[in-house]
């Protein structure tokens, strides 16, 4: 195996984890929900949504990452979440 080959497989490798920890996030939005009806809260949360975007951006910076690529990133985990938890509604994907 090349460098170039080894270095590839360790990038699939971390994309197949990136993979399971965003199905790990859409099924903590489960629990969320159920939280949420209990409480009569909103779906969408943008007070939380700031939160979580704030809380990324933050640590993108940290490391030195590009902090604009990362709360895209943010931006569409938590649209992901808001629509997982619509769907569990039974309100399909409503804005």
């Amino acid at each position: 195996m090349t460098a170039i080959e080894e270095v590839r497989n360790r990038i699939e490798q971390i994309d197949y984890e990136i993979i399971k920890l965003i199905e790990e996030r859409i099924g903590c939005a489960t629990d969320v929900l159920d939280i949420k009806k209990k409480e009569h809260m909103s779906i969408n949360d943008g007070t939380q949504n700031h939160v979580v975007l704030d809380r990324a951006t933050n640590a993108a910076t940290e490391r030195n990452l590009d902090s604009g690529a990362v709360k895209e990133i943010f931006e569409i985990l938590i649209r992901m979440s808001i629509e997982h938890q619509h769907e569990l509604s039974g309100e399909g994907n409503l804005p």
